[in-house]
């Protein structure tokens, strides 16, 4: 069941670019360049990765960045670009399986969000903050059936 919380601000690190829907997984297969980036520089995540919706559109591509948070605010460079999550209420909701079934669980938070009549701080196709955050370290985790994601989507 989807609930409400605060969240602070957090800075972070990513990679951005402009993907189509069944290219997201090859657009996953990037996260090595974040973390390369990251290692480069001595910064340590403080988190989970991340996929963050900055724009939603089926038709022309989703606008996205995969990333880490971290403890303070960097220059990015080249296709690497730094940013912080805003401060806010966001409504959050825990998926259990294969990342191919995020699409269906984000469905079922917005139309729960509809039900409930929450506003999503997004300007149409563009998101203020809409983030699937992998709770799962494939490390430790291999059967992607079995990883953990939380949606996390900012409130107006």
């Amino acid at each position: 069941m989807p609930e409400i919380v605060e969240l602070a601000e957090r800075p972070y690190v990513a990679l951005r670019a402009t993907v189509q829907m069944d290219g997201i997984s090859a657009f996953a297969d990037r996260m090595h360049e974040v973390i390369r980036w990251l290692a480069a520089r001595e910064i340590a995540p403080n988190g989970a990765p991340f996929f963050k919706y900055d724009v939603v559109d089926m038709e022309a591509g989703l606008v996205m960045e995969i990333g880490f948070p971290v403890d303070d605010l960097h220059a990015g460079e080249d296709e690497i670009v730094t940013g912080v999550l805003p401060a806010g209420r966001y409504a959050t909701a825990t998926y259990h399986g294969h990342p191919q079934g995020l699409r269906d669980a984000t469905g079922e938070l917005l139309a729960w969000g509809s039900t409930e009549g929450v506003e999503w701080d997004a300007d149409g196709d563009k998101w203020a903050a809409r983030l699937e955050v992998y709770l799962s370290d494939p490390r430790e985790v291999p059967d992607m059936a079995d990883w953990d994601t939380e949606l996390q989507f900012k409130l107006r």
